[in-house]
């Protein structure tokens, strides 16, 4: 008798599940162990797929080409705040700018659409790339069209890759004991806009997710900061706490965070406590973590203060050498350990 697998009977651990789409643990270990195995190798000081950055950096002369890629599946697909296509242009123009590199030279955008989705719809959401690319001064420059059969898959996916030249790049693992951590903005805006939407829940106060192109406030921080910032990560799925415990194990620091300094809207605050969720899991589209040293921190905190989309930013945290790798929360009343999630608590959300 065959002793092959049984169909229907596949350990757990044998098939992916959303959780390994997520960008948690889970996320990072099924890209480490699969998608990432024989790709992973360094060459000539590039900062390459090894590295599991937010973009990779080629060497060009005395400067540095930064490209990045991300395919965007989110529903619904129009959302308080933006739709798919203003996601897909935020997301690979943020990715680019977290890496230092904040002066887009062209985006490509491939499409894939499930038959008998509205042209009108459609439309809409071109028309909405096209005003997210005018706001981070980004151009599409090339792209894909294909057409999949109904029921092939759920309305439209859009990919977009990024690239951008840099003089010095940013990566999301130099941090040093004594650095301090600075968060751009209000956490959870997207997540919760997303789920409240989909669900139909009528929540009070206005939720909006917060999907933007940052790479403008971005520029004004690292004109003020210069060298000084030496991490940098944008916290979308698995939110802060994935981003600041991913920083922190490759950094090899610990990370204590002030939860009375970390900025969320009483609007989020109400309806994570509602839905049972915890803000720092949650994802955001328009933020940005920075790690910068002590003496830079104020003058980066005014530049990102002195722009529109970063008047709320705030020191939340301080770098240790103790503890490496984990994710320390103050609560004012103790501290405890902030984990990662394993998977997000919302699937399909970017």
């Amino acid at each position: 008798m065959s002793s092959g697998p049984t169909i229907g009977r596949r350990p757990q651990d044998e098939i992916v599940t959303l959780k390994h789409g997520a960008g948690g643990r889970a996320m990072r270990t099924l890209i480490e162990e699969t998608l990432a195995a024989g790709f992973i190798e360094g060459d000539g000081g590039a900062i390459g797929l090894a590295a599991f950055d937010d973009g990779a950096a080629l060497p060009i002369g005395d400067r540095w080409l930064v490209v990045t890629t991300d395919s965007h599946v989110i529903q619904p697909i129009f959302f308080p705040g933006g739709d798919i296509g203003r996601l897909a242009i935020a997301g690979t123009v943020n990715d680019l700018a977290v890496m230092g590199a904040t002066e887009v030279l062209g985006l490509t955008s491939a499409v894939v659409i499930e038959e008998g989705f509205l042209r009108s719809d459609l439309e809409r959401i071109q028309r909405s790339m096209q005003e997210t690319c005018h706001e981070a001064k980004a151009k599409i420059i090339t792209g894909d069209t294909k057409v999949m059969g109904h029921g092939e898959l759920d309305g439209v996916i859009i990919n977009t890759t990024g690239v951008a030249l840099a003089d010095s790049v940013v990566s999301d693992s130099g941090l040093s004991p004594g650095d301090r951590i600075i968060l751009s903005g209000p956490i959870g805006d997207h997540g919760i806009a997303l789920m409240a939407a989909r669900r139909g829940l009528g929540l009070e106060g206005e939720l909006r997710s917060d999907v933007a192109p940052i790479n403008g406030l971005i520029r004004g921080a690292l004109d003020a900061g210069g060298d000084a910032i030496v991490a940098m990560k944008d916290p979308t799925r698995g939110g802060l706490a994935s981003a600041l415990t991913e920083m922190a194990e490759k950094s090899r620091v610990g990370i204590v965070i002030d939860e009375a300094e970390v900025p969320i809207s009483t609007a989020v605050r109400s309806a994570a406590e509602v839905l049972g969720l915890d803000p720092f899991h949650i994802a955001n589209e328009g933020k940005a973590v920075i790690g910068v040293r002590p003496e830079a921190a104020q003058a980066t905190l005014d530049a990102l203060r002195s722009h529109p989309q970063g008047a709320d930013a705030a020191v939340i945290g301080t770098c240790l050498e103790e503890h490496a790798g984990r994710l320390i929360l103050d609560t004012g009343f103790g501290r405890r350990l902030l984990t990662e999630p394993e998977g997000e608590p919302l699937p399909r959300i970017c």
